[in-house]
């Protein structure tokens, strides 16, 4: 079986592009992170392109991204939260790797994030709200896809990635 590219999803906090910097490094893989890529692309942060083009301009650039990075080899993908909410995104990821969850609480996703001030969505009266309200919606997704789901509060980034490592191998992914 050849090697499988690995995409990590979840919600914001959950730990995509931490775990998946110690994943590709462990599996010899390259690691990119999709909104870093967008940020590079384009010159300006993920929270300048909301405020240009709106969640809509910016979802548009995550598909022409995600289609080019999931066509690469031996690469591990961090994969902005709301990736999944377009099909074209779903239907790369699904197709051309396998696919990790990274799953958290809404408590542990507010303690993450509380401090981080370029998350749009999260520039709001009540983040924790939003929080609930993008896990209520995107959680169903997120299962839907994941060929892996792998809880990450309350473990070491290194006992999440040394886990996934092992599931992939067990299944001949990697």
């Amino acid at each position: 079986m050849q090697k499988q590219n690995i995409f990590l999803i979840g919600p914001m906090g959950a730990g995509k592009s931490t775990v998946g910097r110690f994943l590709a490094q462990r599996l010899g893989y390259s690691f990119l992170d999709s909104d870093h890529e967008i940020e590079a692309r384009t010159g300006v942060t993920i929270p300048m392109i909301f405020d240009i083009e709106g969640e809509t301009g910016f979802r548009d650039r995550e598909v022409l991204a995600i289609d080019e990075l999931t066509q690469q080899s031996n690469l591990v993908l961090a994969t902005g939260g709301g990736a999944v909410l377009r099909e074209e995104n779903r239907r790369a990821l699904r197709s051309r790797g396998y696919v990790v969850y990274l799953r958290a609480s809404v408590e542990s996703l507010i303690q993450r994030t509380k401090n981080d001030r370029n998350r749009p969505l999260l520039q709001a009266d009540n983040p924790e709200q939003v929080i609930r309200d993008l896990l209520e919606t995107r959680d169903p997704i997120y299962m839907e896809l994941a060929d892996l789901v792998v809880e990450t509060q309350q473990v070491s980034v290194y006992r999440v990635v040394k886990y996934i490592h092992e599931i992939l191998e067990s299944k001949g992914v990697v």
